[in-house]
């Protein structure tokens, strides 16, 4: 009970945030732009953070894989370490091309 008053108290402050009116009425086309280009920045910057998030989970679940199935048959080491690292390589080219998504988007 008690968390969800401390969730209801937080949304309550945080709705002032909202009804703030737009600092330039003269301008309402340059005020249109400044608020795009706001959530174009936070679309990048969630972009960025799915795809590090998702890369991290991927590459640490390959690397324990790997290494669990070295540490069961070392004799197969030589076979599983280079398509590890293949994976690993491409795992990590996508977490670059959302990087490179998310840099032209802003």
């Amino acid at each position: 009970m008690k968390k969800m008053i401390i969730t209801m108290v937080a949304m309550l402050a945080s709705v002032s945030a909202f009804a703030q009116e737009a600092a330039t009425a003269a301008a309402p086309a340059v005020a249109a732009a400044g608020s795009d280009k706001g959530l174009i920045a936070i679309a990048a910057a969630l972009a960025i953070a799915i795809s590090v998030f998702g890369g991290a989970m991927a590459q640490g679940k390959t690397a324990a894989t790997a290494l669990e199935g070295i540490a069961r048959n070392p004799a197969a080491s030589g076979k599983i370490l280079i398509p590890m690292i293949l994976g690993l390589a491409l795992i990590e080219s996508l977490v670059i091309y959302a990087l490179i998504i998310a840099l032209k988007l802003s």
